[in-house]
């Protein structure tokens, strides 16, 4: 449950008078104290108008290592805000980049898949987008400039990758049912982050011939790859609404949201030198 802490006196009053235990008025006030923040901020790629959105725990004291937030091709909705505000949980101050401009989201996957198209056409411009995300999340007050991350679902994952391969300064980089773009010998070389990549065994969108060629063009450099494949897991099985979609092969899966969740935290708690929960 999440409070507005401007709010906290007028609750505790209420709580005092009509005597609840004092565990819940503990409960309340931890969570009032403990309330992660979040704002929009606005942005331009150029001349696009762009809507990112931040969030962090305001009981965390001086800098924190920061996290860019990748979001599938649906565009910055709730599940990208959501993820966002978990990592800012855990102790990061989280960015979700807006890389279609507008603050655009899409329903309909013919809508979503146009639009991602669009940007994956021109891979410089996408890249740059990217990029200009990194630089909103590394100017705000709380991030540690020097060890920042990025995560990425789906199309989001891809945009992730396509920002190591420009040799940004990334300590480390985690996808999720990511479309895999293969790194050519000179961006592989380029890459400053350790990848992990958590991929669903039986993602039919990404196909074993992708995953071959994203790996052999890896390992053409020197960045540290993790690769894990989880067992009956297809595309989006990070997303609890997948199923609800409506796609054949696109579908959620508890134990490998859980499990590479538990990854990606072990990866920042060893990569950005943090004792994050």
């Amino acid at each position: 449950m999440r409070w507005n802490s401007c709010r906290l006196p007028l609750i505790v009053h209420s709580i005092i008078l009509t005597g609840l235990s004092a565990s819940l008025l503990t409960l309340v006030h931890d969570d009032a104290f403990a309330e992660i923040q979040t704002k929009e901020i606005a942005y331009k790629h150029g001349e696009l108008e762009c809507r990112g959105f931040l969030a962090w725990d305001d009981s965390v004291q001086g800098l924190r290592p920061g996290v860019l937030v990748l979001h599938e091709w649906w565009g910055l909705n709730d599940y990208a805000r959501q993820r966002t505000e978990q990592l800012a949980g855990l102790g990061y101050v989280a960015f979700a980049a807006d890389i279609y401009g507008g603050g655009k989201t899409f329903d309909h996957p013919q809508d979503a898949g146009k639009m991602a198209g669009e940007v994956r056409a021109n891979v410089q411009d996408w890249r740059r987008r990217a990029e200009a995300a990194l630089r909103v999340l590394t100017s705000q007050s709380q991030c540690d400039k020097q060890p920042v991350a990025a995560v990425g679902y789906c199309f989001g994952g891809a945009t992730a990758l396509q920002l190591a391969y420009t040799g940004a300064d990334l300590k480390a980089v985690a996808t999720f049912h990511a479309a895999l773009p293969p790194a050519t010998e000179a961006e592989a070389k380029s890459i400053k982050a350790e990848l992990l990549v958590c991929h669903g065994a039986d993602d039919t969108f990404v196909g074993q011939d992708a995953v071959k060629a994203f790996k052999d063009g890896i390992a053409k450099g020197p960045s540290q790859l993790t690769f894990i494949a989880y067992p009956g897991a297809k595309h989006s099985f990070t997303v609890p609404t997948a199923d609800s979609v409506g796609i054949p092969g696109i579908a959620y899966n508890k134990a490998a949201d859980e499990q590479s969740w538990a990854e990606m935290k072990s990866l920042f708690q060893r990569r950005l030198r943090t004792s994050s929960p």
